[in-house]
């Protein structure tokens, strides 16, 4: 994965992420955080929108790095829910379903934002991720690996036999603009963690 994300949207994939309301709901006006917005803005992640908006804020990283934070608090309570339970991850890869844009508008003190890809906290946001990236890698599903939303495990007998299947999964991925983190990345492995377990040869 690049330092950053370019700057530019995400392919238009097959799936993208909805904001399926609930009857007669409305979405309401927060108070606002200060935030600055340059680089939301020039990654092109955003755009302007004025009629309603959660607050926002930064959240530190254990690294010591800022993550955005919204509060989509009221806009989650009127959501319908999808059923999955998955963990965090990066959601930049994905767009918002046009027409939804709306639903995401954050309100600072710079002005009112919505955004183009799909933001962190969105209820259904996790489940929209692990859909989109069964899609991408579906063809080595089983075969020669397993997933888990961002964790990605790839697999052979023979070390020839696995850098093969490690270049069809990153070929993929690169096709399809999805990207990784090399500092997250770990490579011909004899005990591999993943979920809370450590895989060893086969076992766990």
């Amino acid at each position: 994965m690049p330092a950053e994300l370019h700057k530019k949207l995400p392919l238009k994939r097959e799936v993208n992420h909805r904001i399926e309301l609930m009857p007669n709901a409305e979405l309401l006006v927060k108070a606002s955080y200060w935030l600055s917005l340059l680089k939301l803005l020039d990654a092109r992640f955003i755009r302007p929108f004025t009629s309603f908006g959660a607050p926002v804020l930064f959240q530190k990283n254990h690294d010591g790095s800022m993550r955005l934070y919204i509060d989509y608090r009221t806009l989650n309570k009127i959501t319908v829910k999808n059923k999955y339970s998955i963990p965090l991850i990066m959601y930049h890869q994905v767009r918002i379903a046009k027409g939804d844009e709306p639903s995401t508008t954050c309100v600072t003190r710079h002005g009112s934002y919505e955004f183009l890809v799909m933001p962190i906290r969105l209820t259904n946001a996790r489940a929209t991720f692990c859909t989109v990236m069964i899609k991408v890698l579906q063809p080595f599903l089983d075969y020669f690996m397993v997933i888990y939303l961002e964790d990605i495990v790839v697999y052979g007998k023979l070390l020839g036999e696995y850098v093969k299947h490690l270049r069809e999964v990153f070929q993929t991925l690169q096709e399809n603009e999805c990207y990784v983190k090399e500092d997250k990345c770990l490579f011909a492995q004899r005990d591999v963690p993943f979920l809370g377990h450590i895989v060893k040869g086969g076992k766990t």
